[in-house]
């Protein structure tokens, strides 16, 4: 697929760096504003997560945005809404991760041609299995989205297989067993994991879970990662914003920039 998630890998200077922030947190507005921050301070592409009421994929600091964004009124049209918003300010490309529970509410393919209307690139369904998987992945590409997939150090040679003959866009590594969060250091199974994939796909590989500072992007980047997805570092401080009651705006920028430094060797 020409997309512009290949695009954005074909033309990347190092590792792209991929932020995420939650729709709707701490409402409507800061999230449209964050995002725009993020887009700012160099973001190459942006991961905009689906707050869900049981999100099994998601640690405490993304299930306590999530709550704050469903307390603020966010919906799956709100959703469709923000990325909207944001894809009229920049070109790069722009994520969905969500869940199974809440594309088959909506229809998949209405799900998936309503993000393609609104400007996503690509969508990630945390907890949708391989076996269940083809649905979602048809009307990804049909709708012109790019159906982004998990491998993790626990998928077993053959089930990494299949999953790589299905993903498109790039194939989403996680880097760390459990759920998302900071980690103090990468584990050397991921580093492993990574060069394994990346010797049987031609897609970019990308790690995330627990990539919280620049040396982690910097030893990622030297490992041969394509990109590298940071989560909860970046809404542990939106988070910190609403108790303090002052807005993140320089720290997140100041650590995607700290991060796209550290990705070209800085």
């Amino acid at each position: 697929m020409n997309s512009r998630i290949a695009e954005a890998f074909r033309l990347g200077e190092g590792p792209l760096i991929v932020p995420c922030v939650v729709a709707g947190d701490p409402s409507f507005a800061e999230s449209l504003q964050i995002s725009r921050e993020l887009v700012n301070a160099g973001a190459d592409m942006l991961e905009i997560v689906m707050p869900f009421s049981d999100p099994v994929a998601d640690g405490p600091v993304i299930q306590q945005a999530g709550s704050r964004a469903r307390a603020a009124g966010m919906t799956t049209d709100r959703l469709f809404d923000l990325v909207r918003k944001v894809r009229a300010e920049t070109g790069i490309p722009l994520l969905i991760m969500t869940y199974a529970n809440i594309v088959v509410r909506r229809g998949i393919r209405k799900f998936y041609r309503d993000a393609a209307d609104a400007g996503a690139d690509g969508v990630v369904v945390a907890d949708v299995p391989l076996e269940e998987a083809d649905p979602f992945c048809a009307a990804a590409r049909m709708a012109g989205i790019d159906p982004i997939l998990f491998v993790s150090q626990t998928t077993s040679p053959e089930r990494r297989e299949q999953i790589l003959a299905k993903a498109g866009g790039f194939i989403y590594l996680v880097a760390a067993l459990g759920v998302t969060g900071i980690r103090e250091d990468l584990s050397p199974q991921s580093i492993d994991l990574l060069n394994v994939v990346k010797e049987r796909t031609t897609l970019p590989v990308v790690p995330g879970f627990g990539i919280s500072t620049p040396e982690h992007v910097r030893r990622y980047a030297q490992s041969g990662a394509d990109g590298v997805i940071v989560g909860s570092a970046l809404i542990r401080m939106i988070g910190d914003r609403g108790s303090a009651g002052s807005g993140p705006g320089n720290r997140i920028g100041d650590l995607v920039r700290a991060m796209k430094l550290a990705a070209r060797g800085g």
